[in-house]
Parts: structure tokens; sequence; C-alpha cells
């Protein structure tokens, strides 16, 4: 079953964009297989011990909203990483668990050692999360799209829209820079209590060029992951699409939900995207929509890249894989 269809059947009764995005964030499957022996136990999954209390909280937000917005208004959120660490931030302090979010450990006045991104009650003491919340485009290696036979993927073959970066040069980062930050005196005294562990939690979506490449993965990935598309123009010319939606980025995390005048007709869609291309060359988040009773559902997604995204790949694959990023 897709996931789209999966969170509407428990979520569509939820309207508030900020509340959807937050079931999305507690409920959506995590992006890295915690289980996984590429990861020595250091993914961290989000705890939810009564699945009907949450359903219940999530429920009488919706109907009453103004705690979350309060709490969201005393953040400017300019990036998606820091409004997704803000909803995680009032669960965690909603559960009551929530020791420290964002807590900086500073050397003097003016150095910074690093920052924690929350420290976590649990029945073992302290746990130190490093939360990223991210997207990524699966490059199978070759100058087409196409996966080509005997090709082995590994984490850094998912590459961000904007080929910026990729999971294994963030993975590395968040490994071997922040989560060893637990164990640096200056990070001791400044928490006062021992930590008993340090992992990450990852969120996010991963888009393949053909669905089938999810089902050759590199190691690490969760089979079970939040997956879409990523196409050209040519692509969705081609797509049979009754609705469709151009998200922004602040609304890339929870499958969209919206009324009948809020989404776009096919040519309408095009239309918007090459007028878009024209003046930016950065990605478009595009969900494909169907009616749903009264309202709009997505049913699968897909990041619209320029025409010229797989060659400027190519070109950066060996860039991408260095470990100086």
């Amino acid at each position: 079953m897709e996931f789209q269809t999966l969170f509407h059947r428990y979520w569509q009764h939820l309207h508030d964009p900020h509340v959807r995005a937050l079931a999305w964030m507690l409920t959506s499957p995590d992006m890295l297989a915690a289980k996984s022996p590429v990861w020595a136990g250091q993914i961290a999954t989000v705890p939810i011990s009564d699945p009907q209390a949450l359903i219940d909280w999530l429920s009488a937000l919706d109907r009453q909203p103004a705690p979350l917005h309060q709490a969201l208004e005393l953040h400017k959120h300019s990036r998606l990483g820091h409004y997704a660490e803000n909803l995680l931030a009032f669960y965690l302090k909603h559960q009551g668990i929530l020791f420290a979010h964002g807590l900086q450990v500073r050397q003097g006045n003016n150095q910074t050692i690093g920052e924690f991104d929350f420290l976590v009650r649990q029945r073992s003491g302290l746990a130190h999360w490093e939360l990223a919340t991210k997207f990524y485009l699966f490059d199978p290696g070759s100058d087409d799209g196409e996966l080509q036979p005997g090709y082995v993927p590994d984490l850094y073959s998912y590459v961000g829209p904007n080929l910026a970066d990729t999971l294994g040069a963030k993975m590395k980062k968040t490994i071997e820079q922040q989560l060893p930050l637990a164990q640096h005196p200056l990070a001791q005294f400044t928490v006062q209590e021992p930590i008993a562990r340090s992992q990450a939690l990852i969120k996010g979506w991963l888009f393949y060029r053909d669905l089938t490449h999810a089902e050759h993965g590199a190691d690490g990935i969760s089979s079970n992951h939040c997956r879409g598309f990523w196409w050209f123009m040519d692509d969705l010319e081609k797509l049979a699409i009754p609705y469709a939606m151009v998200l922004p980025r602040l609304q890339w995390l929870a499958p969209a939900q919206a009324r009948a005048e809020e989404v776009m007709d096919k040519p309408l869609l095009l239309d918007s995207l090459l007028r878009h291309f024209a003046r930016d060359s950065a990605p478009a988040m595009v969900a494909i929509m169907r009616k749903s009773g009264d309202l709009m559902q997505e049913i699968c997604r897909g990041v619209v890249v320029p025409d010229k995204w797989m060659l400027q790949a190519a070109e950066r694959r060996g860039l991408l894989r260095s470990p100086l990023i």
C-alpha cells in the first residue's frame, strides 16, 4: 500500500497543515533501518507507546491548534529543518520527556563547540538525538537515469535536489562530528547529567526515476521509507495528471490535502512549472492529487528537475562522494 493512502486513512480528518505535518513527523516510516548493522545502534525512532492516545491528542489539537501555532510562532521557519525540529520539540514537551532542545555547548563566551538538537528523557537515562529531515534523489550512476546491471548503490547515491549534498555525506558528518558531542568534557559540564546514548533520527523522502529502483537501495536504507519520483518536464507531459499542486518547501513533509480551488489541472501545472524554470533552476515538488469526497488528496509526489539536472549530477558525481563534504 502506498504511504499516502495509509496516511490519508488515519489522518484525513486533520485539516490544520501544521497538525498534519506533526502527524507525519511522528508516524511516517523512518528513512533508515534502525536495526541494520550499518548503523551499529546509532539510529533513533520516535517512541509512540499508545497509538490511540496519539490519535486522540492530534485530533483534539486539530480542533484547537492554537498551542501548536503559538509554539511555532516563536521561531522563524525559513528552513524546513528548523520547522521539523520545532514540531518534534512540541511533541516531546507535551510528553514531558524533553530535557533540552538546541542546547549549545560553549567554550568561553565566543567559541561554540557544538549543539545538541535534542536531549530526551528515557528510562535508561538521557538520549541525545540529532534530527535531520532530508529529501534525496536516487542517482543510479548512469547518464540516462536507468539502473545499470550490476550497479551497487551506496549512501552517496542519494543526492540532494540542488546537488549540494548526499545522504552519505550527511550521515558521515552526523556520526563522526555531531553524535560524539556528548563525550566532550564541556558538554558533560553543560548538561550535568549522564547521557546514555547518542543517535540520529532521520526523517524524509527518497525519490526515484523508477520506483523499482527502491528495491535495489543501499544497505542501511529502510525498506519502508517514504518515496516518490523524480521527473523531467517531458515526463510530466506524458503522465495522466487529473489534478496537482506545486508544494512550497515548508509543505514537503506530509502528503498534501487541499480544497478543490487550491489545485491545478495539467495544463495549468505545466505552465506554472515552465514559468518557474524560466526564472529559477531550483527543482520543484509536485503532488499529484485526486478527488476524495469534498477534498483533494495526494496520491503520489515527485521532484521535477531542470532538463540539465542529469548532466550536472554526472559532472558532480565525484565531488559529491568526496569525504570533504
